[in-house]
């Protein structure tokens, strides 16, 4: 498969249609619901191309935008000409370029969750200095009807790196692996996780997990959005189903959105000392997001099924703390490379803190530009957020025997904590003030503060509402 180059004149894109009979050109672009949007033209005319190149095109932003009024809803989409690729599942050859949001003066838009992204990394950087890039892990399940005995069965939740004859996907996940090296997309690895299961239809659902290579928080939440693309449409092309959902079943481990953070200063990753151990710096990141960790639930876990995985114990944060290696942990630090004394890159994320809350559900880009006000306020307040960390050390906690706090068990209660801590988010004009208000009002409208409670004794609605989320973001 060819994949297009990262083009830097009009002119190339041009040349690139001619040469390589593209017969449709896609304005493609990442909205509100983190969807992949498309828009196509015809490259039979070669000034049609100049003129998308040149201006874009004018859409309808009231129906991608919840917090754009339907009175002002014109708004630019302007191709990027360095983010091209062939579309790998189109039957006649189709270029996809995607595409930034300009409003009615030309100018960024200011409520697009990137643009907003953007505000808050040159916040940080100017602030501070520092440069967060993130590794993400995406959990899928795939999904599919069985309509036979199996010759070889998988296990009830341990299908964790599982090999095939036993994981039933391994070929297809390969694919999706390939898929997205040749749109671009650098992955680290791929692997079947623990989730595994045969319902009484027949229906099998098998946990899968992609883990991309370290990149900046605007390039790995758009990678996010792309992957997913890849993920659904490798799925169809085999005639089986796939789902992002936090919970596809309460007995079954949930799908998380793991996300790895290094900062990086002067090129340096300031995340560990010279002798492996964790920085101060660290610390005081970590300290950021843990006083931020229940608003920025907010952003990473957006429908109420996402507090479902909060609730069940499989291996998903439940309590706000940090730890080494702790998978129930809220910050986990993972196991570094430190018994290695050879040169690295200088910008290696080898040595990271994993942030654990969030799920496939969420706004990427909203969720990354929290993630950065969080180490913001952390580096900034040095003295309140190492105290911060220190007092939600989870191996200091046990030995205090003191009451962890709980992350939210709520959207109702996360858009409380979102409309305490919105002061933050929107000082220096980096969150929009109508922005947080449609985000905490989304929220509110879900009405399920008390929502799992009532239906505890109600295991039949629960699978309702779960099947209801099976296919949303």
């Amino acid at each position: 498969m060819q994949r297009a180059s990262h083009f830097s004149e009009k002119n190339d894109v041009v040349k690139f249609v001619t040469e390589n009979n593209i017969r449709i050109v896609n304005l493609c672009h990442i909205p509100e619901d983190g969807r992949l949007k498309t828009l196509s033209f015809s490259a039979s005319d070669t000034s049609r191309i100049y003129e998308i190149l040149e201006f874009g095109e004018r859409v309808d932003g009231s129906n991608l935008f919840s917090f754009i009024e339907p009175c002002k809803s014109d708004i630019y989409i302007v191709p990027r000409l360095d983010k091209a690729f062939i579309n790998p599942f189109s039957q006649v050859p189709t270029l996809n370029i995607l595409c930034d949001y300009l409003d009615e003066h030309g100018k960024p838009l200011d409520v697009a969750p990137k643009n907003v992204l953007a505000r808050a990394e040159e916040k940080l950087h100017a602030s501070s200095g520092v440069a967060l890039k993130a590794l993400a892990e995406l959990e899928f399940y795939v999904i599919s009807k069985v309509e036979s005995d199996m010759l070889f069965p998988g296990t009830l939740d341990k299908n964790y790196h599982e090999s095939a004859p036993f994981a039933k996907f391994e070929s297809l996940r390969n694919e999706i692996l390939v898929t997205l090296a040749n749109v671009g997309i650098g992955t680290k690895y791929g692997h079947s996780e623990v989730g595994w299961t045969l319902s009484k239809d027949n229906m099998l659902m098998e946990q899968q997990e992609v883990e991309f290579l370290p990149q900046n928080l605007a390039d790995m939440a758009e990678t996010i959005a792309v992957a997913k693309w890849i993920i659904r449409n490798t799925c169809a092309k085999y005639g089986v189903s796939v789902s992002f959902s936090p919970k596809i079943a309460l007995e079954h481990a949930g799908n998380g959105l793991h996300i790895h953070l290094c900062g990086l200063k002067n090129g340096e990753n300031v995340v560990s000392n010279p002798n492996g151990t964790l920085s101060t710096e660290a610390l005081k990141m970590i300290g950021g997001i843990l006083k931020f960790a229940p608003s920025l639930s907010a952003f990473g876990n957006p429908t109420s099924v996402s507090y479902l995985r909060f609730v069940a114990r499989k291996e998903s944060p439940m309590n706000i703390c940090w730890s080494a290696r702790n998978r129930l942990a809220l910050i986990r630090i993972p196991l570094w490379w430190s018994f290695k004394k050879g040169n690295v890159e200088k910008d290696n994320c080898k040595e990271t803190f994993e942030y654990r809350a969030p799920d496939p559900f969420a706004n990427t880009y909203l969720l990354f530009a929290g993630i950065a006000v969080a180490v913001n306020y952390g580096l900034e307040n040095s003295e309140e957020t190492m105290k911060i960390a220190e007092n939600l050390h989870a191996e200091a906690l046990s030995t205090k025997r003191k009451r962890l706090k709980a992350l939210p068990r709520s959207c109702n209660e996360s858009a409380k904590h979102l409309r305490k801590d919105r002061r933050f988010y929107e000082a220096n004009g980096v969150f929009p003030k109508k922005l947080i208000d449609k985000t905490i009002e989304k929220l509110r409208a879900y009405k399920d503060k008390d929502l799992w409670k009532s239906l505890a004794d109600k295991p039949g609605k629960i699978e309702n509402i779960l099947k209801q989320y099976l296919h949303y973001g």
